[in-house]
Protein backbone atom coordinates (compact mmCIF):
# COMPACT_ATOMS: atom_id res chain seq x y z
CA UNK A 1 0.00 0.00 0.00
CA UNK A 2 1.31 3.29 -0.73
CA UNK A 3 1.61 6.23 2.12
CA UNK A 4 0.29 9.26 0.97
CA UNK A 5 1.44 12.33 3.15
CA UNK A 6 -0.53 15.42 3.15
CA UNK A 7 1.70 18.05 5.33
CA UNK A 8 1.21 20.73 3.37
CA UNK A 9 -2.16 20.35 1.65
CA UNK A 10 -4.13 22.74 -0.21
CA UNK A 11 -7.24 22.32 1.78
CA UNK A 12 -5.34 23.05 5.19
CA UNK A 13 -3.61 26.03 3.74
CA UNK A 14 -7.00 27.79 2.16
CA UNK A 15 -8.56 27.10 5.80
CA UNK A 16 -6.01 28.56 7.25
CA UNK A 17 -6.32 31.79 5.16
CA UNK A 18 -9.88 32.26 5.69
CA UNK A 19 -9.55 32.17 9.15
CA UNK A 20 -6.76 34.61 9.03
CA UNK A 21 -8.98 36.93 6.69
CA UNK A 22 -12.13 36.73 8.77
CA UNK A 23 -10.80 37.14 12.17
CA UNK A 24 -8.96 40.47 10.41
CA UNK A 25 -11.87 42.12 8.91
CA UNK A 26 -13.98 41.63 12.07
CA UNK A 27 -11.26 43.14 13.91
CA UNK A 28 -10.91 46.26 11.69
CA UNK A 29 -14.49 47.10 11.23
CA UNK A 30 -14.79 46.88 15.59
CA UNK A 31 -12.15 49.08 15.41
CA UNK A 32 -13.24 51.51 13.41
CA UNK A 33 -16.82 51.45 14.50
CA UNK A 34 -15.52 52.14 17.88
CA UNK A 35 -13.41 55.21 16.65
CA UNK A 36 -16.35 56.62 14.95
CA UNK A 37 -19.22 55.91 17.87
CA UNK A 38 -16.40 57.62 20.41
CA UNK A 39 -16.36 60.82 17.97
CA UNK A 40 -20.02 61.09 17.67
CA UNK A 41 -20.72 60.89 21.07
CA UNK A 42 -17.87 63.46 22.10
CA UNK A 43 -19.43 65.98 19.16
CA UNK A 44 -23.39 65.55 20.54
CA UNK A 45 -21.81 66.08 24.02
CA UNK A 46 -19.95 69.31 23.24
CA UNK A 47 -22.79 70.56 21.09
CA UNK A 48 -25.28 69.27 24.08
CA UNK A 49 -23.31 71.50 26.81
CA UNK A 50 -23.14 74.74 24.22
CA UNK A 51 -26.75 74.45 23.88
CA UNK A 52 -27.42 73.90 28.17
CA UNK A 53 -24.60 77.06 28.67
CA UNK A 54 -26.86 78.94 26.17
CA UNK A 55 -30.14 78.25 27.79
CA UNK A 56 -29.39 78.82 31.42
CA UNK A 57 -28.03 82.14 30.66
CA UNK A 58 -31.39 83.70 29.52
CA UNK A 59 -33.87 80.60 30.93
CA UNK A 60 -35.58 77.67 30.43
CA UNK A 61 -36.22 76.59 27.33
CA UNK A 62 -38.67 74.28 28.61
CA UNK A 63 -40.82 76.43 30.46
CA UNK A 64 -40.28 78.78 27.69
CA UNK A 65 -41.38 76.41 24.61
CA UNK A 66 -44.98 76.51 26.47
CA UNK A 67 -45.10 80.08 27.08
CA UNK A 68 -44.48 80.46 22.79
CA UNK A 69 -46.48 78.04 21.65
CA UNK A 70 -49.51 79.36 23.52
CA UNK A 71 -49.14 83.40 22.80
CA UNK A 72 -46.61 83.66 20.27
CA UNK A 73 -46.90 81.23 17.83
CA UNK A 74 -49.42 82.50 16.21
CA UNK A 75 -47.26 85.60 14.99
CA UNK A 76 -43.62 84.35 15.29
CA UNK A 77 -41.62 81.31 14.43
CA UNK A 78 -38.02 80.39 15.94
CA UNK A 79 -36.21 80.88 12.77
CA UNK A 80 -38.27 81.98 10.19
CA UNK A 81 -40.43 85.38 9.11
CA UNK A 82 -44.20 84.46 9.89
CA UNK A 83 -46.76 87.29 10.57
CA UNK A 84 -43.78 88.94 12.52
CA UNK A 85 -40.26 88.83 12.38
CA UNK A 86 -38.24 85.27 13.48
CA UNK A 87 -37.51 85.48 17.19
CA UNK A 88 -34.01 83.45 16.89
CA UNK A 89 -31.12 86.07 17.22
CA UNK A 90 -33.07 88.52 18.84
CA UNK A 91 -31.23 89.37 22.04
CA UNK A 92 -28.11 90.11 19.83
CA UNK A 93 -29.78 92.61 18.00
CA UNK A 94 -31.28 94.89 20.99
CA UNK A 95 -31.33 95.07 24.74
CA UNK A 96 -32.92 92.75 27.19
CA UNK A 97 -34.57 95.85 28.86
CA UNK A 98 -35.79 96.90 25.68
CA UNK A 99 -36.88 93.50 24.54
CA UNK A 100 -38.87 93.32 28.29
CA UNK A 101 -40.81 96.52 27.42
CA UNK A 102 -41.54 96.09 23.99
CA UNK A 103 -43.14 92.30 24.90
CA UNK A 104 -45.15 93.97 27.55
CA UNK A 105 -46.23 97.16 26.07
CA UNK A 106 -45.31 97.46 22.44
CA UNK A 107 -47.78 100.24 21.66
CA UNK A 108 -46.41 102.28 24.71
CA UNK A 109 -42.77 102.14 23.23
CA UNK A 110 -43.58 103.19 19.75
CA UNK A 111 -45.18 106.39 21.23
CA UNK A 112 -42.13 107.25 23.09
CA UNK A 113 -40.73 108.17 19.90
CA UNK A 114 -37.81 104.84 20.13
CA UNK A 115 -36.60 104.44 17.22
CA UNK A 116 -35.83 100.79 17.44
CA UNK A 117 -40.00 100.14 18.01
CA UNK A 118 -40.72 103.07 15.30
CA UNK A 119 -38.31 100.90 12.52
CA UNK A 120 -40.07 97.55 13.29
CA UNK A 121 -43.33 98.71 13.06
CA UNK A 122 -42.49 100.51 9.96
CA UNK A 123 -40.85 97.33 8.78
CA UNK A 124 -43.50 94.88 9.38
CA UNK A 125 -46.46 97.06 7.90
CA UNK A 126 -47.19 99.02 10.94
CA UNK A 127 -48.90 96.16 12.41
CA UNK A 128 -49.38 96.45 15.94
CA UNK A 129 -47.62 93.70 18.41
CA UNK A 130 -50.00 92.88 21.56
CA UNK A 131 -49.21 94.04 25.05
CA UNK A 132 -48.60 90.70 27.53
CA UNK A 133 -48.40 92.57 30.55
CA UNK A 134 -49.15 89.68 32.36
CA UNK A 135 -45.48 88.06 31.89
CA UNK A 136 -43.08 88.85 34.00
CA UNK A 137 -39.58 89.29 33.16
CA UNK A 138 -38.49 85.57 34.30
CA UNK A 139 -41.05 84.46 31.87
CA UNK A 140 -39.94 86.52 28.79
CA UNK A 141 -36.39 85.21 29.75
CA UNK A 142 -37.63 81.69 29.33
CA UNK A 143 -39.37 82.21 25.91
CA UNK A 144 -36.06 83.95 24.79
CA UNK A 145 -33.60 81.07 26.14
CA UNK A 146 -36.49 78.61 23.92
CA UNK A 147 -36.26 80.60 20.33
CA UNK A 148 -32.65 81.33 20.85
CA UNK A 149 -31.80 77.65 20.57
CA UNK A 150 -29.58 76.64 17.49
CA UNK A 151 -31.51 75.37 14.77
CA UNK A 152 -31.74 71.88 14.96
CA UNK A 153 -29.75 70.12 12.24
CA UNK A 154 -31.87 67.82 9.91
CA UNK A 155 -31.52 64.02 10.27
CA UNK A 156 -31.43 61.54 7.88
CA UNK A 157 -34.17 59.47 7.99
CA UNK A 158 -33.17 55.74 8.84
CA UNK A 159 -35.12 54.48 5.95
CA UNK A 160 -35.17 57.23 3.92
CA UNK A 161 -33.20 55.96 0.76
CA UNK A 162 -32.57 51.93 -0.30
CA UNK A 163 -29.10 52.84 -0.51
CA UNK A 164 -28.88 53.92 3.45
CA UNK A 165 -31.39 50.73 4.14
CA UNK A 166 -29.29 48.08 2.35
CA UNK A 167 -25.26 49.63 4.11
CA UNK A 168 -27.17 50.02 7.39
CA UNK A 169 -27.45 47.04 9.88
CA UNK A 170 -28.90 48.92 12.24
CA UNK A 171 -28.48 51.69 14.81
CA UNK A 172 -24.57 50.90 14.37
CA UNK A 173 -22.02 48.37 14.04
CA UNK A 174 -20.76 46.19 11.12
CA UNK A 175 -22.21 47.16 7.64
CA UNK A 176 -25.19 44.04 6.20
CA UNK A 177 -23.75 44.10 3.30
CA UNK A 178 -20.02 43.28 4.44
CA UNK A 179 -21.06 40.47 7.00
CA UNK A 180 -23.50 38.96 4.13
CA UNK A 181 -20.30 39.10 1.68
CA UNK A 182 -18.34 37.50 4.46
CA UNK A 183 -20.69 34.72 4.45
CA UNK A 184 -20.64 34.18 1.32
CA UNK A 185 -17.08 34.21 0.75
CA UNK A 186 -16.67 31.90 3.61
CA UNK A 187 -19.51 29.82 1.97
CA UNK A 188 -17.56 29.66 -1.17
CA UNK A 189 -14.35 28.73 0.47
CA UNK A 190 -16.14 25.40 2.32
CA UNK A 191 -17.34 24.32 -0.65
CA UNK A 192 -13.81 24.06 -2.59
CA UNK A 193 -12.58 22.46 0.62
CA UNK A 194 -14.97 19.88 0.18
CA UNK A 195 -14.19 19.27 -3.73
CA UNK A 196 -10.74 19.47 -2.88
CA UNK A 197 -11.40 16.60 -0.01
CA UNK A 198 -13.42 14.54 -1.93
CA UNK A 199 -10.78 14.87 -4.71
CA UNK A 200 -8.15 13.62 -2.36
CA UNK A 201 -10.16 10.83 -1.02
CA UNK A 202 -10.70 9.79 -4.47
CA UNK A 203 -7.21 9.49 -5.21
CA UNK A 204 -6.11 8.10 -1.89
CA UNK A 205 -8.64 4.91 -3.17
CA UNK A 206 -7.45 4.73 -6.42
CA UNK A 207 -3.79 4.75 -4.62
CA UNK A 208 -4.65 2.18 -2.14
CA UNK A 209 -6.91 -0.14 -4.33
CA UNK A 210 -10.17 0.26 -2.66
CA UNK A 211 -12.98 0.15 -6.06
CA UNK A 212 -15.41 2.88 -5.08
CA UNK A 213 -19.30 1.00 -5.62
CA UNK A 214 -21.38 3.03 -8.38
CA UNK A 215 -25.07 3.90 -7.40
CA UNK A 216 -27.52 1.32 -9.17
CA UNK A 217 -29.48 3.16 -12.48
CA UNK A 218 -33.05 3.74 -11.37
CA UNK A 219 -36.12 4.27 -13.44
CA UNK A 220 -36.62 8.07 -14.53
CA UNK A 221 -39.42 9.61 -11.83
CA UNK A 222 -41.34 10.99 -14.80
CA UNK A 223 -41.66 7.16 -16.53
CA UNK A 224 -42.68 5.73 -12.81
CA UNK A 225 -45.03 8.95 -12.66
CA UNK A 226 -47.28 7.76 -16.04
CA UNK A 227 -46.96 4.28 -15.68
CA UNK A 228 -49.36 4.90 -12.33
CA UNK A 229 -52.45 5.36 -13.81
CA UNK A 230 -53.98 5.74 -10.20
CA UNK A 231 -51.44 8.62 -9.44
CA UNK A 232 -51.70 10.22 -12.68
CA UNK A 233 -55.92 10.40 -12.50
CA UNK A 234 -55.98 12.06 -8.68
CA UNK A 235 -53.27 14.75 -9.71
CA UNK A 236 -55.20 15.47 -12.94
CA UNK A 237 -58.11 16.05 -9.90
CA UNK A 238 -56.02 17.98 -8.08
CA UNK A 239 -55.18 20.37 -10.89
CA UNK A 240 -58.28 21.11 -11.74
CA UNK A 241 -59.72 22.00 -8.49
CA UNK A 242 -56.40 24.00 -7.82
CA UNK A 243 -57.22 26.13 -10.95
CA UNK A 244 -60.76 26.42 -10.32
CA UNK A 245 -59.99 27.84 -7.26
CA UNK A 246 -57.53 30.17 -8.02
CA UNK A 247 -59.54 31.33 -10.90
CA UNK A 248 -62.38 32.10 -9.26
CA UNK A 249 -60.82 33.77 -6.74
CA UNK A 250 -59.35 35.65 -9.37
CA UNK A 251 -62.18 36.77 -11.12
CA UNK A 252 -64.05 37.47 -7.39
CA UNK A 253 -61.24 40.35 -7.50
CA UNK A 254 -61.88 42.24 -10.44
CA UNK A 255 -63.01 45.91 -9.59
CA UNK A 256 -62.00 45.30 -5.75
CA UNK A 257 -59.87 48.01 -4.99
CA UNK A 258 -58.81 47.31 -1.19
CA UNK A 259 -55.30 48.47 -0.20
CA UNK A 260 -55.24 50.80 -2.85
CA UNK A 261 -52.53 53.32 -2.05
CA UNK A 262 -51.70 55.93 -4.88
CA UNK A 263 -49.06 58.76 -4.20
CA UNK A 264 -50.50 62.11 -4.04
CA UNK A 265 -48.95 64.87 -5.94
CA UNK A 266 -48.43 66.71 -2.69
CA UNK A 267 -48.15 64.48 0.03
CA UNK A 268 -51.00 64.79 2.80
CA UNK A 269 -50.43 63.50 5.87
CA UNK A 270 -53.99 62.23 7.46
CA UNK A 271 -51.68 61.19 10.91
CA UNK A 272 -50.48 64.82 11.54
CA UNK A 273 -53.85 66.80 10.63
CA UNK A 274 -56.77 64.02 11.60
CA UNK A 275 -54.33 62.24 14.27
CA UNK A 276 -51.85 64.87 16.13
CA UNK A 277 -53.94 67.77 15.45
CA UNK A 278 -57.58 66.36 15.89
CA UNK A 279 -58.61 68.47 13.24
CA UNK A 280 -62.64 67.01 12.85
CA UNK A 281 -62.86 64.94 8.85
CA UNK A 282 -65.27 67.39 7.99
CA UNK A 283 -63.76 70.53 8.68
CA UNK A 284 -62.05 69.70 5.03
CA UNK A 285 -64.49 67.75 3.46
CA UNK A 286 -67.47 69.73 4.20
CA UNK A 287 -69.87 68.33 2.42
CA UNK A 288 -70.42 65.40 3.60
CA UNK A 289 -73.06 66.86 5.66
CA UNK A 290 -74.80 67.39 3.12
CA UNK A 291 -74.20 65.90 -0.25
CA UNK A 292 -74.09 62.75 -1.76
CA UNK A 293 -70.02 63.04 -2.45
CA UNK A 294 -67.91 63.82 0.89
CA UNK A 295 -65.78 66.23 -1.72
CA UNK A 296 -62.01 67.42 -2.17
CA UNK A 297 -61.21 70.26 -0.21
CA UNK A 298 -60.00 73.29 -1.80
CA UNK A 299 -56.50 75.01 -1.52
CA UNK A 300 -58.59 77.82 0.38
CA UNK A 301 -59.37 75.26 3.18
CA UNK A 302 -55.68 74.25 3.63
CA UNK A 303 -54.54 77.93 3.45
CA UNK A 304 -56.67 79.13 6.22
CA UNK A 305 -54.16 77.34 8.65
CA UNK A 306 -50.59 77.05 6.56
CA UNK A 307 -50.43 81.11 5.89
CA UNK A 308 -49.11 81.14 9.33
CA UNK A 309 -47.71 77.25 9.22
CA UNK A 310 -44.93 77.26 6.71
CA UNK A 311 -43.16 74.33 7.98
CA UNK A 312 -43.68 71.81 10.89
CA UNK A 313 -42.55 70.97 14.15
CA UNK A 314 -39.72 68.82 14.61
CA UNK A 315 -41.34 66.37 16.52
CA UNK A 316 -43.44 65.35 13.88
CA UNK A 317 -41.24 63.77 11.60
CA UNK A 318 -40.21 59.83 11.31
CA UNK A 319 -38.04 57.95 10.77
CA UNK A 320 -39.51 57.83 7.09
CA UNK A 321 -40.53 61.36 6.70
CA UNK A 322 -38.22 63.76 7.91
CA UNK A 323 -38.95 67.76 8.88
CA UNK A 324 -37.31 68.81 5.63
CA UNK A 325 -39.71 66.76 3.61
CA UNK A 326 -42.60 67.99 5.28
CA UNK A 327 -41.64 71.53 4.58
CA UNK A 328 -40.75 71.56 1.05
CA UNK A 329 -44.43 69.10 0.28
CA UNK A 330 -45.59 72.58 2.26
CA UNK A 331 -43.91 74.47 -0.59
CA UNK A 332 -45.69 72.84 -2.52
CA UNK A 333 -48.99 73.87 -1.66
CA UNK A 334 -48.23 77.62 -1.85
CA UNK A 335 -46.80 76.89 -5.25
CA UNK A 336 -50.07 75.59 -5.96
CA UNK A 337 -52.50 78.69 -4.37
CA UNK A 338 -49.99 81.76 -5.62
CA UNK A 339 -49.30 82.05 -1.71
CA UNK A 340 -45.45 84.32 -1.10
CA UNK A 341 -44.97 83.68 2.28
CA UNK A 342 -41.85 86.61 2.10
CA UNK A 343 -44.47 89.08 1.19
CA UNK A 344 -47.59 87.26 2.67
CA UNK A 345 -49.71 87.60 -0.23
CA UNK A 346 -50.93 86.00 -3.07
CA UNK A 347 -49.68 86.06 -6.38
CA UNK A 348 -52.98 85.25 -8.28
CA UNK A 349 -50.90 82.27 -10.15
CA UNK A 350 -52.40 79.51 -9.20
CA UNK A 351 -52.15 75.66 -10.53
CA UNK A 352 -54.69 73.05 -10.01
CA UNK A 353 -53.32 70.06 -8.00
CA UNK A 354 -54.37 66.77 -9.76
CA UNK A 355 -55.31 64.60 -6.64
CA UNK A 356 -55.85 61.31 -7.58
CA UNK A 357 -58.77 59.40 -6.60
CA UNK A 358 -58.96 56.46 -3.89
CA UNK A 359 -62.46 55.27 -3.09
CA UNK A 360 -64.89 54.81 -6.77
CA UNK A 361 -67.74 53.54 -6.41
CA UNK A 362 -69.34 52.29 -9.60
CA UNK A 363 -71.78 54.12 -10.99
CA UNK A 364 -74.93 51.96 -10.89
CA UNK A 365 -74.38 51.94 -7.23
CA UNK A 366 -75.76 54.62 -5.49
CA UNK A 367 -74.22 55.86 -2.35
CA UNK A 368 -75.37 58.93 -0.27
CA UNK A 369 -72.75 60.52 2.40
CA UNK A 370 -75.43 62.85 3.77
CA UNK A 371 -77.68 60.09 4.58
CA UNK A 372 -74.76 58.10 6.36
CA UNK A 373 -72.91 61.02 8.10
CA UNK A 374 -75.56 63.16 9.10
CA UNK A 375 -79.10 61.05 9.63
CA UNK A 376 -77.57 57.83 10.64
CA UNK A 377 -74.51 59.65 12.65
CA UNK A 378 -71.95 57.13 11.01
CA UNK A 379 -68.39 57.75 12.50
CA UNK A 380 -65.83 58.03 9.39
CA UNK A 381 -63.48 55.26 10.24
CA UNK A 382 -66.52 52.79 10.02
CA UNK A 383 -66.11 53.23 6.05
CA UNK A 384 -62.48 54.39 5.98
CA UNK A 385 -60.68 52.92 8.82
CA UNK A 386 -58.14 54.64 11.05
CA UNK A 387 -57.52 57.01 8.81
CA UNK A 388 -56.72 59.05 11.77
CA UNK A 389 -53.18 56.96 11.80
CA UNK A 390 -52.58 56.51 7.63
CA UNK A 391 -49.73 58.93 6.55
CA UNK A 392 -50.74 58.03 3.36
CA UNK A 393 -54.85 57.15 3.04
CA UNK A 394 -55.17 53.60 1.21
CA UNK A 395 -59.07 51.93 0.67
CA UNK A 396 -59.71 50.16 4.09
CA UNK A 397 -62.83 48.59 2.98
CA UNK A 398 -63.26 46.38 -0.10
CA UNK A 399 -66.83 48.73 -0.92
CA UNK A 400 -68.06 45.43 -2.51
CA UNK A 401 -72.42 44.92 -2.57
CA UNK A 402 -71.39 41.94 -0.01
CA UNK A 403 -69.72 44.41 2.29
CA UNK A 404 -72.48 46.74 2.02
CA UNK A 405 -75.42 44.33 2.63
CA UNK A 406 -73.41 42.76 5.88
CA UNK A 407 -73.32 45.97 7.36
CA UNK A 408 -77.02 46.68 6.88
CA UNK A 409 -77.64 43.69 8.31
CA UNK A 410 -75.72 44.29 11.23
CA UNK A 411 -75.74 47.74 12.08
CA UNK A 412 -78.50 49.17 14.60
CA UNK A 413 -80.79 52.44 14.02
CA UNK A 414 -79.70 55.46 15.92
CA UNK A 415 -83.39 56.62 16.51
CA UNK A 416 -82.72 58.52 19.71
CA UNK A 417 -83.50 62.59 18.80
CA UNK A 418 -83.86 61.71 15.66
CA UNK A 419 -86.94 63.23 14.13
CA UNK A 420 -86.42 61.23 10.64
CA UNK A 421 -86.38 57.65 12.46
CA UNK A 422 -89.45 58.54 14.77
CA UNK A 423 -92.71 57.44 12.83
CA UNK A 424 -91.26 54.96 10.60
CA UNK A 425 -89.61 53.20 13.89
CA UNK A 426 -92.68 52.78 15.53
CA UNK A 427 -94.47 51.19 12.99
CA UNK A 428 -92.14 48.84 12.30
CA UNK A 429 -90.69 47.88 15.81
CA UNK A 430 -94.21 46.70 16.17
CA UNK A 431 -94.05 44.69 12.91
CA UNK A 432 -90.70 42.97 14.41
CA UNK A 433 -91.26 43.01 17.70
CA UNK A 434 -88.22 44.72 18.49
CA UNK A 435 -86.86 47.86 20.09
CA UNK A 436 -84.05 48.32 17.31
CA UNK A 437 -84.12 47.82 14.15
CA UNK A 438 -81.18 47.16 11.60
CA UNK A 439 -80.85 48.99 8.37
CA UNK A 440 -82.18 45.61 6.17
CA UNK A 441 -84.91 45.91 8.45
CA UNK A 442 -85.78 49.32 7.95
CA UNK A 443 -85.42 48.40 3.77
CA UNK A 444 -81.72 49.04 3.42
CA UNK A 445 -81.48 45.47 1.57
CA UNK A 446 -83.69 46.67 -1.34
CA UNK A 447 -82.18 46.80 -4.71
CA UNK A 448 -83.60 49.90 -5.54
CA UNK A 449 -82.01 51.83 -2.68
CA UNK A 450 -78.58 51.66 -3.61
CA UNK A 451 -79.48 50.63 -8.08
CA UNK A 452 -81.83 52.95 -9.86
Amino acid sequence: MKKVIFRHSTSRQLLLSVAFLFTFTVSGFSQDQAAQDTTAQAQAGQEAAATDAAASSLGDPAAGKELFNSLCAACHKPYSNSIGPALNGVTDRHDMSWIHEWVKNSAALIASGDSEANAIYEEWGQTAMPAFPQLSDGDIDNILAYVEQPKPEPQAAAGGTAGEAGTSGGSGGVSTDVILGILVFVLAILLLVLFLVNKTLRNFADASGIVIPEKPKRKPIHKAFVENQFLVLVSAIMVLLAVGYFAYGFLMQVGVDKGYQPIQPIHYSHRIHAGDNEIECKYCHSSARTSKHSGIPSLNVCMNCHKAIGEVAPETATEEYSKEFYDKEIQKLYAAAGWDPASRTYSGEEKPVKWVRIHNLPDFAYFNHSQHVSVAGIECQKCHGPIEEMEIVYQNAPLTMGWCINCHRETNIRVEGNEYYEKIHEELSKKYGVEELTAAQMGGLECGKCHY
